[in-house]
């Protein structure tokens, strides 16, 4: 029979093994289904402005059969009555993922956007040990199936009426203010060119009075871009990408960025410092997941509602 000390051991191993258990029962079958609303105010805009409600949504990896996702964010645009939607990619989590990301924005129909792609917009992902998420930032799987990107984008441009800002600029008029908008496609992917940014920017903007706000809009936030928006005047800056960490340690918070932001900065809404210049940051957790890495600990699936209200 095992001694006192034998006993102690297996009992720590059993305790050990059933926290796993029901970690991996919550992540797996309940929290990645716990959608939920964060709500933030920054204070960008002209003095006297109407405040403006921005629905920041992301990484939604959309499968055709994820109808409990389809209907939360459905039901998001009824409820809270967005003024501007900006997207921050990974739209798509399957070949057929259109077809529920319809069924998932078409209630936000005529309300002015943006969007921008993750590589998820491309190539749907492929099987791996999602382990391997915790190692360091994703590579390029170059076997990886295509997508119909150009189908995403005439829904996204066409049908919604979103600006396209994958290494592009635009603007658009809500609460009679012209706010403008920069961004580049998937900077994990290194397809961002921010070099293209300052000619593009300029000719938006001349000849103009100068707009309400200027949003940055980017899928990943590696420095370099987040840096680069500061320089071309961004009064905020959107991203997603991280997943929040995914599963985030409670107390401690992500383990992973999968980018070079620093780890307090996965999740939420934070300032970036550059060149002398502080503007808030929202990183979405976003809505989703790997459809072969289905789980979230401590980071519920989210979208993010950002109210632009006047400076004091």
């Amino acid at each position: 029979m095992p001694n006192g000390h034998a006993k102690t051991a297996l009992a720590a191993l059993g305790a050990v093994g059933a926290i796993g258990a029901s970690a991996a029962i919550w992540g797996i079958g309940i929290e990645r289904y716990l959608f939920t609303v964060r709500e933030h105010g920054v204070r960008i805009l002209p003095a006297g402005s109407e405040p403006v409600r921005v629905l920041h949504l992301s990484d939604a990896h959309m499968a055709p059969w994820q109808r409990r996702k389809q209907r939360w964010m459905a039901a998001v645009a009824d409820t809270w009555r967005p003024d501007v939607v900006i997207n921050t990619g990974d739209n798509l989590g399957h070949a057929e993922g259109l077809r529920g990301l319809r069924a998932a924005l078409d209630p936000l129909r005529g309300i002015p956007g943006a969007f921008v792609h993750g590589s998820n917009d491309h190539a749907a992902p492929s099987p791996r040990n999602p382990l391997r998420y915790f190692t360091g930032p994703s590579t390029v799987k170059v076997a990886s199936e295509p997508l119909d990107t150009q189908a995403l984008d005439g829904y996204l441009a066409d049908e919604l009426g979103w600006l396209n800002l994958n290494n592009a600029v635009g603007s658009f008029e809500v609460a009679g203010m012209r706010i403008d908008a920069l961004g580049v496609s998937d900077a994990h992917r290194r397809w961002d060119h921010l070099e293209v940014l300052p000619d593009l920017l300029d000719e938006l903007q001349a000849d103009v009075a100068p707009a309400a706000a200027t949003l940055g809009v980017t899928h990943a936030p590696y420095r370099r871009v987040l840096d680069a928006y500061i320089d071309l005047g961004a009064d905020m800056i959107f991203a997603g990408h991280t997943h929040g960490g995914q599963v985030r340690v409670p107390g401690f918070g992500a383990l992973v960025a999968n980018c070079d932001i620093p780890l307090d900065q996965a999740r939420g809404l934070s300032r970036w410092s550059h060149a002398g210049r502080r503007v808030p940051l929202n990183v979405s957790a976003g809505l989703g997941h790997s459809i072969y890495a289905p789980v979230r600990f401590a980071c519920r699936p989210e979208v993010s509602l950002i109210t632009l209200l006047p400076r004091l």
